[in-house]
């Protein structure tokens, strides 16, 4: 057992793995102060089959790790001849089963040697650049304490460049240094006439502890399975997971002898997997059973969950795996040709329809309420600090519902159209625009023709660039414009196109459209405007007296 910090937790272990009668030798880290050292003694000096041996100061990465294993295989099988297998390691680790289902588990292997060592040509799972490179150049320091050192050192290297001989008879290895390997292996690897040429050789292998084992024990093992039998999670950037208390269903459920590393004040862990248990089990490890949720966790991690912004990358743009949190609907012109179309949405979609959340006054919630979820004010100045944060907060605030809203020309739209470009290039978008809607509430207020004019002129410049970015490539939502005269013609069935995408798995039918506004002298209003100077051309061909819909063309 190699140890350097928490050391009451590696007494309570050596205390569990000694009182089943197997030897235990632990090595103290030599920058473990004396007094630490000497309290751990102290605790275990009940117990006459453990022992400690010769200290080592060491250095993540460097040689020392591998001097520490050394020392302490030397006196286990020095001191305990009747030793069969040896397992390393760590104070991190803890025992998930009896030692007893461990000890019967390996005599059904007999002559195995369980060490995961993977041919270095094969290795997929290294993280920092160095693969091949760690065996054939020199690392005289530690990356650790002389990162910059070790940086140079590496360049200079690849740049005259430097290539070191492998020792005759040896192909690199690489896996976990936590290893169970027979009496009869181990002692060839300690007592390997060559063990002095291998041993200069991997002082200056960078990580010699996931290699000079994994190497040499190909030289002299019997049958080697290549996995360890110490379950360990990794993430994306090869940290190990730590385990808490929160993991002890997900730890009971793998059956593996041994995990690390186990956070140091987990009491429910030490308590559950430490106290006295009957052995009996010939369960098989199973660590593939819990290998989807550190898959998920590493995913949530690196990707996120769509929608969610991370505060750790929230000012590095389309980093997120997802802009927004769910589908949801945005409408241009329908409330302007439809009386109350909110509420007759509502009620048909059974979804949440809101009004103009980007009105210049103030947000329109649905139901015109004060505050929203995710404690969203309907206030404009703080919705106009980040619109886009706004929309996306109240997306991700109202998951498994779908959120349906206003937004046009007269609406705020930000520095250079931000929020419209946001909505485009979001796949969760559906965007429908009935074009030149606008000049209906123009025509219906009765006010000062001239002012009119001059709104509807910069109504339709600004919906004509709204149209244009709708119209880019760069966008991925999915958009339907109509003229409000080709709407007109037939709004039937826009509307049923609408409702079954907003609606897809609802039982419903669209029964009834709803009841459009009075447009009598809406085109006489339109020619007015002509006359006036200001061409109207979003709206289409619009006649001058309106027909009717189509009556068969409605819903039955």
């Amino acid at each position: 057992m190699l140890v350097h910090q928490a050391l009451d937790r590696a007494a309570q272990v050596a205390r569990f793995v000694a009182g089943t009668g197997s030897p235990v030798v632990i090595h103290v880290d030599a920058r473990t102060p004396a007094t630490q050292r000497e309290g751990l003694v102290q605790a275990l000096a009940d117990l006459p089959q453990v022992r400690f041996c010769k200290r080592h100061r060491c250095d993540w990465g460097t040689w020392s790790l591998v001097a520490a294993m050394q020392s302490a295989a030397e006196l286990l099988l020095r001191d305990f001849p009747g030793v069969e297998r040896v397992y390393a390691m760590s104070g991190a680790c803890l025992p998930l089963r009896p030692v007893a289902e461990l000890q019967a588990w390996l005599d059904r292997h007999p002559d195995t040697d369980f060490i995961e060592s993977v041919n270095v040509a094969d290795v997929n799972w290294t993280k920092g650049g160095l693969n091949e490179e760690r065996f054939t150049l020199w690392f005289p320091v530690g990356f650790k304490r002389n990162k910059w050192v070790f940086d140079r050192l590496v360049d200079a290297q690849r740049l005259l460049p430097v290539k070191r001989d492998i020792p005759d008879g040896i192909v690199p290895h690489m896996g976990s240094q936590w290893w169970c390997l027979t009496r009869e292996t181990l002692e060839a690897i300690l007592k390997d006439p060559m063990r002095p040429v291998y041993d200069r050789y991997f002082r200056r292998v960078w990580i010699p502890d996931e290699s000079y084992f994994q190497t040499l024990v190909r030289l002299h093992a019997r049958r080697i399975e290549s996995r360890s039998l110490t379950l360990g999670k990794f993430d994306h950037q090869g940290k190990p997971h730590v385990f808490y208390d929160d993991h002890l269903t997900l730890l009971r459920r793998s059956d593996c002898f041994m995990a690390r590393k186990i956070w140091r004040g987990a009491d429910r862990l030490y308590q559950h997997f430490l106290a006295p248990r009957e052995a009996g089990s010939d369960t098989e490890p199973q660590p593939s059973r819990i290998d989807r949720h550190f898959a998920r966790a590493t995913e949530q991690r690196v990707r996120g969950r769509p929608g969610l912004y991370m505060a750790s990358r929230f000012p590095v743009a389309n980093r997120e795996n997802g802009k927004t949190a769910e589908p949801y609907s945005v409408f241009q012109g329908f409330t302007e040709v439809f009386q109350d179309f909110e509420g007759w949405l509502a009620a048909v979609a059974n979804c949440r329809v809101h009004g103009h959340l980007f009105a210049p006054q103030k947000a329109q919630f649905a139901g015109r309420e004060r505050h929203f979820a995710g404690g969203l004010s309907d206030s404009a100045t703080l919705r106009d600090y980040n619109p886009r944060a706004f929309l996306t907060n109240l997306l991700w605030a109202t998951r498994g519902e779908r959120q349906c809203f206003q937004f046009g020309p007269g609406d705020t739209q930000g520095r250079k159209f931000d929020l419209l470009w946001f909505m485009a290039t979001d796949s969760n978008a559906q965007i429908s625009v009935i074009s030149g809607a606008w000049a209906v509430p123009l025509y219906r207020s009765g006010g000062d023709f001239a002012q009119l004019r001059r709104e509807a002129a910069r109504l339709q410049r600004i919906e004509s660039e709204m149209i244009e970015i709708l119209h880019a490539p760069q966008t991925r939502a999915r958009i339907r414009i109509w003229t409000m005269a080709e709407f007109l013609e037939n709004p039937a069935e826009p509307l049923h196109t609408l409702f079954d995408e907003i609606a897809p798995h609802s039982a419903a039918r669209l029964m009834r459209l709803p009841d459009l506004v009075d447009l009598t002298g809406f085109g006489s209003f339109l020619q007015e405007l002509r006359n006036q100077g200001m061409q109207p051309v979003l709206m289409g061909d619009f006649p001058t007296t309106p027909l009717p819909p189509d009556p068969s063309h409605r819903m039955k």
